[in-house]
């Protein structure tokens, strides 16, 4: 006697309760799909975004704010380095490349950053359009902007767009002369303009000579403004350490903004640990209460499993086939879980790429599978519960009801 047959049977006459159980366990399995995998996208992401930053110079105060400002282009209130240690950093002997980056202008929207050349080609390596900007009304764009090679625009004050105000513009103007390649970073929807011009256009000292047209390096320490973040490539590994000592000064702090991303990290973890067990405890309800469900089924056919009882069946069979029962609900809906929690974090993750400019990745690693795995594993456990009972019922009792 197979008792897949009978499973068959009663899945498909009572498929509304069925698929209704299954949903249940799905969107249960979902959640903790979800927060695992977002958590780790949001790690991976956010890590990638900070890559090409190996060392920040800034003035005292919250480190968070400038791995804000400085990497994720989110500036705040961030106090201006003072103009010596802004000298002092861009002529530091032992950094590949020193960059100071200068924010307040935007273009439809986009951020305009300044900074030096270099910095460019360390951000995105050979450009996918043009070449690198050469004057100072010139700009490169982040891959995912909408200006294209040789259009020029007026930049606007501040950081946040304002729609149909032409007075909000600045009279310079920039024409644009390169694209990056994609970096996965906020970056991608920047527009980047030599540091001279940041500073022109807002009446400051821009590091050289009245009348020098020069961009970039090097800088007349008398003629530097201050800015809100230094980003420091140094050349080997032990003189990384050794700048974050020697900028550690009552005018300035170094850090390195791994160091900062790894608090947060233990933050967004605990937050991530908080929802785990939310959906741990979510699952567990959901899943006795579709035991509770099946079982007030199963009562309802206490009289078939005892007509087969009286037939012959034995009771191993009649086991097996309330054990079946619950574990296809357990399983089918912990895989179809698993299908709908990889394609709400799919979706989350572009809507936060599209907010932040950070690409999250999302893929189903060992966590997602030993969630789905353990789901599976729980509900095929719970389901000897009510096949034992049938497994143990007397055919006297079920027939009389009793």
């Amino acid at each position: 006697m197979n008792p897949l047959l009978v499973v068959i049977a009663t899945v498909s006459r009572h498929r509304g309760t069925y698929a209704l159980f299954v949903l249940l366990v799905a969107v249960a399995t979902a959640i903790g799909v979800g927060v695992t995998e977002q958590e780790a996208a949001l790690r991976i992401g956010s890590a990638r975004a900070a890559d090409k930053f190996d060392l920040l110079v800034a003035a005292p105060g919250s480190e968070t704010d400038v791995v804000l400002a400085a990497i994720y282009l989110r500036p705040g209130t961030v106090p201006l380095l003072a103009p010596e240690m802004v000298a002092k950093a861009l002529a530091e002997p032992h950094a590949r490349i020193a960059a100071p980056l200068g924010f307040g202008d935007n273009v439809e929207g986009a951020p305009i950053v300044g900074t030096v050349p270099a910095f460019v080609a360390h951000l995105s390596g050979p450009l996918a359009e043009g070449r690198v900007f050469a004057a100072a009304g010139e700009a490169v764009v982040g891959a995912a902007t909408r200006l294209v090679l040789g259009q020029s625009f007026h930049p606007e004050h501040g950081m946040h767009h304002v729609a149909d105000d032409e007075h909000d513009e600045h009279a310079q103007s920039l024409m644009v002369v390169g694209r990056m390649r994609p970096t996965g970073t906020p970056w991608d929807n920047s527009v980047i303009v030599p540091i001279e011009f940041v500073w022109q256009v807002h009446d400051l000292p821009t590091g050289h000579a009245a009348g020098d047209g020069r961009i970039g390096p090097p800088f007349e320490a008398a003629r530097l403004p201050g800015v809100p973040a230094i980003v420091i490539a140094p050349d080997t590994l032990n003189a990384a350490y050794g700048l974050r000592n020697l900028y550690r000064t009552p005018l300035s702090m170094a850090f390195f903004p791994a160091e900062v991303l790894v608090r947060l990290y233990e933050v967004l973890g605990q937050v991530s640990a908080v929802m785990g067990w939310l959906a741990l405890a979510t699952q567990g309800l959901v899943v006795i209460a579709m035991l509770a469900g099946v079982m007030a089924i199963l009562t309802l056919h206490r009289r078939q499993f005892a007509v087969l009882r009286a037939l012959g069946a034995p009771r191993l069979y009649i086991f097996l086939t309330v054990w079946m029962q619950i574990a296809f609900i357990a399983v089918a809906g912990a895989l179809l879980g698993l299908l709908l929690g990889a394609g709400a974090s799919l979706l989350v993750s572009q809507a936060i790429t599209a907010a932040t400019g950070i690409v999250l990745p999302t893929a189903l690693g060992w966590n997602e599978l030993a969630l789905v795995g353990g789901m599976i594993l729980f509900g095929i456990l719970v389901a000897t519960v009510p096949a034992a009972a049938a497994y143990r019922r007397p055919v006297l009792h079920s027939l009389t009801g009793s």
